[in-house]
């Protein structure tokens, strides 16, 4: 028996059946007469080469899934890193910017430091060569420019970085010194000078500054050298005033309370003058290197310049 003949069966056994593939390729396949009742009708499971119950599983309908579509997954995550890392590239570079805000806060750490580092290694240097007294007009400028350019935070900074460095170097009596006789000088100044006050306000209220801060290192040698300094020289004003007065012929002894006032009064005059001389200084110093704008001159320097 012809396993290729078609019988009038439309049913095959389940065991008797080849691919279509098979079939198409086989060459006997063409050669075989095909002859098909007329009386049955040909549907698509008399001809299909499968197992009817191959067709009935193929018929069935297999979930698909609409939303797993991996390309525009993948292209969206990718659109979306590239906005964010296009986004982060924008913002990093406003901030390092000119005029950022980060360009400015670091211009101005670094400002304030090296202005701290140069004052304070002036200050150590002068002092450990003993010639405090020919720079000493010059540790209070790095806390004035720092106050004009940056604010008066920035100049308070300055001073405690200042201050701070000379504790490092120098031990806790230099630093308290600078910070009496130079550094609250530079912060009034400056505060000041920002505000744009008056020269006369900004003189007076730097002298006392300074005046305080002169009573204030004598009190801390006294305090070192276990010594009354202050009272050592109230004593020697108050002879050298009694010697006058009996030259003079006056029968008079000053009392304590005016050698008091006297001291206190040449102390403030003698800060006077020196912060008078630091405004004019510091002011040709702004004027010299553009920083007119920032300052508020008073008309004798102005018609002077």
């Amino acid at each position: 028996m012809n396993p290729f003949k078609i019988s009038n069966c439309h049913h095959q056994p389940p065991f008797l059946f080849i691919s279509q593939n098979t079939l198409l390729s086989s060459p006997h396949f063409l050669s075989l007469p095909v002859s098909p009742t007329p009386h049955v009708p040909l549907s698509a499971s008399t001809l299909s080469p499968f197992p009817p119950n191959l067709v009935s599983i193929s018929k069935l309908q297999l979930p698909s899934f609409k939303h797993a579509r991996v390309s525009r997954v993948s292209a969206q995550v990718w659109s979306n890193e590239y906005k964010k890392n296009s986004d982060d590239t924008v913002e990093v570079e406003e901030d390092l910017a000119i005029d950022g805000a980060v360009y400015q806060k670091t211009l101005r750490l670094v400002e304030c430091s090296m202005f701290a580092a140069v004052g304070g290694l002036a200050y150590f240097l002068s002092t450990s060569l003993s010639i405090e007294s020919y720079f000493g007009c010059f540790f209070a400028l790095p806390i004035l420019i720092s106050s004009l350019r940056w604010g008066v935070a920035a100049g308070r900074k300055t001073m405690v970085a200042t201050a701070m460095l000379l504790l490092v170097l120098s031990g806790p009596v230099k630093a308290l010194t600078y910070l009496l006789m130079h550094g609250l000088v530079g912060v009034t100044m400056g505060t000041l000078w920002r505000l744009k006050a008056k020269w006369s306000l900004s003189i007076i209220l730097c002298a006392f500054v300074r005046a305080l801060g002169a009573v204030g290192c004598v009190l801390i040698t006294s305090f070192l050298i276990r010594e009354n300094i202050l009272k050592l020289i109230t004593v020697n004003i108050h002879a050298s005033l009694s010697y006058i007065v009996t030259t003079v012929g006056i029968n008079a002894i000053p009392s304590m309370d005016v050698i008091y006032l006297i001291f206190g009064t040449l102390v403030v005059l003698n800060c006077g003058f020196f912060v008078f001389l630091l405004h004019i200084l510091y002011a040709l110093f702004f004027i010299k290197f553009g920083m007119k704008a920032s300052l508020k001159l008073p008309r004798w320097l102005e018609k002077a310049i």
